[in-house]
């Protein structure tokens, strides 16, 4: 049976909250299977992602207009709730048709009892603007952070600790937690040199701002040729500049071997190994989970040069040769830098998963340096600005290794060929800090290190 785009947009909601299924995998792939043109997916994707991100401020306005605790409605009428809603203060959509689309949802999901209730929550959401709505639900909260988790939507805890990456800067933590709600353009990166970027823009896409391998695409990425064969992929520019930071570090002897740790799902990976291929270096990518690895292998497929895949731990001694020339270590974290991105994760994580994750930080950052040449380079990279799970682990480390050194990444980041707009990037202190608001790239940290 046909679903209309409503329909489609719950049936992703109800995939992402029964089967813990990321948005970016399986929205595409409802988006085909309802085959809807690209304005009807444009609109699902739109609706998919906000209610998403905005889930927080939401369900405090279905509260407030239900008159009812979010926990004591069904599942599947909260996330009926959650669609209507954003439809009317999000969206410009009317709200009478909102309303009657949403009650229509009511019986899509089986509930037909709960069309009433549905009806009179999303009338009384109408007859408020957003602004009212914000300055009703947030007025009772003395705290401030309180406050900012509703009007923004983000999980107390993460305000808080996006706060603390920015040294308690108020007005900053404002205009990141306003980005972080923000769609991000889709960017693509060259994985054949500047030809390739040529090719990209004559079929539309515009150049990118910082890296020399980037471009804005304007369209459906896979409805370019070179995104499809591999030659090209989908790339935040702050992922690129990771990449590029390691590959254009300061190396003083051979530059041969080269090395990503935790290589899925290979997009970091497959820019290193172009850039290994100018060098005549190879790549090892590592990958801990077979199916990650598979993707992995996709990536680098494409792409000229010598490399090859391992499923392993990237904490495991068979990596801690001490003959690596340069090591990627793009850790596993809690992706705060990448919320906009990644609409439902701000309500996955939880503030356990830090130290949990800290721990397997430090154990392949730990590695990484073992597995390195004395005078050879790790880059360590996180798409989180969590101080725990950044300069923390740095501190750790070097507080524990009297033969590792700090280099300066921010100054590596200035030798990229090509690199422009390099004023607007920080070039202070050793670490590298890229943020949505700032740079409006993904929220990334970079640190640089060797071994004497």
């Amino acid at each position: 049976m046909a679903r209309n785009t409503r329909e489609v947009a719950y049936d992703v909601l109800a995939d992402v909250a029964q089967n813990d299924a990321y948005t970016n995998l399986v929205l595409p792939k409802h988006i085909e299977d309802a085959e809807l043109d690209s304005r009807d997916a444009a609109f699902v994707t739109e609706l998919v992602s906000g209610s998403l991100r905005m889930r927080g401020l939401i369900d405090a306005i279905v509260v407030a207009a239900g008159d009812r605790e979010i926990d004591r409605i069904d599942p599947p009428i909260r996330d009926v709730l959650r669609l209507g809603v954003y439809q009317v203060l999000f969206m410009r959509v009317p709200d009478h048709a909102a309303v009657s689309t949403t009650v229509d949802l009511a019986a899509y999901v089986r509930l037909r009892s709960a069309g009433g209730f549905v009806n009179a929550v999303l009338r009384r959401a109408s007859e408020k603007d957003l602004d009212t709505w914000i300055e009703l639900v947030t007025q009772n909260h003395s705290d401030e952070l309180d406050k900012l988790s509703l009007e923004f939507s983000h999980p107390r805890w993460i305000v808080s600790a996006l706060r603390d990456a920015l040294g308690n800067n108020k007005d900053e933590i404002r205009e990141l937690l306003a980005r972080n709600n923000e769609r991000p353009a889709i960017t693509g990166v060259s994985r054949a040199g500047q030809d390739l970027i040529e090719d990209l823009l004559d079929k539309g896409c515009d150049e990118g701002h910082y890296s020399p391998y980037a471009v804005k695409i304007n369209s459906q990425p896979h409805s370019l040729p070179e995104i499809r064969n591999g030659r090209a992929g989908v790339q935040d520019e702050g992922s690129q500049l990771v990449a590029l930071t390691l590959a254009f570090a300061p190396l003083v002897g051979p530059d041969g071997k080269w090395l990503d740790l935790c290589a899925g799902p290979g997009g970091k990976a497959a820019l290193l190994k172009y850039l290994a291929f100018s060098r005549n270096a190879k790549l090892t990518a590592v990958e801990l989970r077979p199916h990650r690895a598979k993707l992995v292998e996709n990536s680098l497929r494409g792409v000229l040069g010598h490399h090859e895949t391992i499923v392993a731990d990237g904490t495991d001694e068979q990596f801690a040769t001490g003959d690596y020339d340069r090591v990627l270590v793009d850790a596993p974290c809690t992706g705060l830098g990448v919320l906009r991105r990644r609409a439902e994760s701000r309500w996955r994580r939880q503030p356990k998963d830090v130290g949990a994750l800290a721990k397997i930080q430090r154990n392949l950052l730990e590695n990484a340096l073992r597995a390195i040449r004395p005078g050879g380079v790790v880059a360590y990279a996180t798409c989180s600005p969590h101080l725990a799970e950044t300069d923390f682990v740095i501190e750790d480390v070097l507080a524990a290794n009297k033969s590792v050194r700090l280099l300066s990444a921010s100054e590596s980041l200035q030798n990229i060929p090509g690199l422009k707009h390099a004023s607007e990037l920080p070039n202070q202190g050793d670490f590298l800090k890229l943020w949505p608001h700032l740079h409006d790239t993904d929220g990334m940290f970079i640190a640089l290190l060797t071994r004497d």
